[in-house]
């Protein structure tokens, strides 16, 4: 059984920082797109970055590129994703998602259907 395990969400200050973790389990962790999601409340989810576990490629959104990085550790099958100079509208729960896909074109923010999905992880940032 697939499994995707979040943690690392929490309350912080703005400016701050905080360090996501997506543990993933159940499956061949390899040739996987792993991406980040979050959603506010009354808002639409909405895509953050994603890593291509085989070939490390990785994409952030625009809007985010310079606050927040993703990254894996392949010896753990997780996948983090840091964020820097945090802003109370980067409040939201954050979900990773995961599919198997062949190549890195194939892994995608916008456009990749993803086919797992964790419970999400809170993040609070209070100005």
């Amino acid at each position: 059984q697939v499994q995707l395990l979040e943690s690392g969400g929490g309350s912080v200050q703005a400016g701050g920082s905080l360090k996501l973790s997506c543990t993933a389990s159940g499956y061949t962790y390899s040739r996987n797109c792993i991406g980040w999601f979050r959603q506010a409340p009354g808002k639409e989810r909405e895509g953050v970055a994603t890593i291509h576990t085989m070939s490390g490629g990785i994409e952030v959104v625009d809007s985010l590129e310079g606050r927040f990085t993703i990254s894996q550790d392949n010896t753990k099958n997780t996948v983090y994703l840091q964020m820097n100079s945090l802003k109370p509208e980067d409040t939201a729960m954050y979900y990773c998602a995961a599919v198997q896909v062949a190549s890195h074109w194939l892994c995608r923010v916008r456009g990749t259907s993803f086919a797992y999905w964790g419970q999400g992880t809170q993040v609070t940032v209070s100005s």
